[in-house]
């Protein structure tokens, strides 16, 4: 298996050490339940942007040289402000645009705004984000927890649509002061016909223990509608995915439209009534599933081994036939598909 593959613990993003996976976390906050009325912090992160070595794709990393695709995820609790510095490295204009957080006109990340990185530019952008208020009317405002994510905005036009097809996002969590934390986080994105610009048999296999409490952050890109579908594991159709009392009625999914520019989250306990395996993860667009957008969740057994069959499973998965019109990634990120 492979180990840059496999999910990253929640503890140790907390410690700092996010190196080496597919999309490193940086949190903005400290560890645990913060109590509610306290003041938010500001964390300084630099993003470089870079091409894809061997390819003309193009990513967002934590250190230059080493773009991640999708880019890292960032966090942080309402009230905190995070301060982008963005190091364009590449030859082409480009932004950071992110959605669910304040900002202003400079840090908007269009060019509407002349908002944006010109080549080898640094370029700072600043995201603010608020709890809910009560307005003078007496209605309650909305903070801004939610699951949400960031992308460019300048590569290659004015909408940033070349930067998305080359890879240019990443997810982007505020919680709440309180919210549950996970052990393991994946991030997901649906552009076209790739997950996270892979397509079966290459996709993601995440990968959890028995027991553990696992974040899915799920993002949809480029032209067409997706929906996510998670074997064997349901969440509630709420902010996090979890029930907020035994009386709750919100309802409860295994199957979410993921149209291009939403985004939602939830948590779930790997393998929680079903036990460890090889579960499979898709769109359930009949025909993006058989072209190619699938994958793998393996819920390892809780001492972290292998279950039963699951290797089986896995390698049956490989043999698979994904269409012969599945989208293959080129080195230009462009689709070749035709017929959508």
């Amino acid at each position: 298996m492979d180990k840059n593959k496999r999910g990253l613990s929640r503890r140790s993003m907390l410690a700092g050490t996010a190196a080496g996976v597919i999309a490193p976390v940086v949190v903005a906050a400290s560890a645990g339940s913060a109590p509610a009325a306290a003041a938010g912090m500001t964390r300084n992160i630099t993003v470089y942007a870079d091409y894809v070595p061997g390819s003309t794709r193009v990513g967002y990393g934590l250190e230059p040289g080493k773009p991640t695709i999708p880019g890292p995820l960032l966090e942080c609790y309402e009230g905190d402000t995070l301060v982008i510095e963005l190091v364009n490295n590449t030859d082409q204009r480009l932004s950071i645009h992110p959605h669910g957080v304040n900002y202003d006109t400079k840090s908007d990340g269009s060019p509407f705004n002349d908002s944006f990185n010109k080549p080898y530019e640094t370029k700072t952008y600043t995201w603010k984000t608020r709890t809910a208020y009560q307005a003078a009317n007496g209605f309650w405002m909305p903070g801004s927890a939610g699951y949400w994510h960031y992308h460019d905005h300048a590569f290659g036009g004015d909408h940033g649509t070349v930067g998305l097809m080359k890879g240019l996002y990443g997810g982007l969590i505020v919680r709440k002061r309180g919210d549950l934390l996970p052990s393991k986080q994946f991030t997901v994105v649906f552009t076209e016909m790739w997950i996270n610009h892979q397509v079966a048999p290459n996709t993601p296999i995440f990968e959890a223990n028995l027991g553990e409490r696992v974040e899915f952050i799920c993002i949809g890109h480029g032209n067409l509608m997706h929906t996510f579908h998670l074997h064997a594991h349901r969440w509630a159709d709420t902010r996090t995915g979890m029930l907020t009392s035994a009386t709750d009625n919100a309802p409860i999914l295994d199957n979410k439209t993921l149209d291009p520019g939403n985004s939602f989250g939830f948590q779930v306990i790997a393998g929680d009534g079903v036990g460890p395996g090889a579960w499979m993860y898709h769109c359930h667009v009949q025909q993006h599933s058989d072209d190619g957008m699938s994958g793998v969740f393996l819920v390892r057994n809780a001492d972290g081994g292998m279950p039963a069959g699951a290797q089986e499973a896995i390698d049956r998965f490989k043999g698979h036939q994904h269409g012969t019109t599945a989208a293959k990634p080129d080195a230009t990120g462009a689709s070749a598909h035709s017929h959508h």
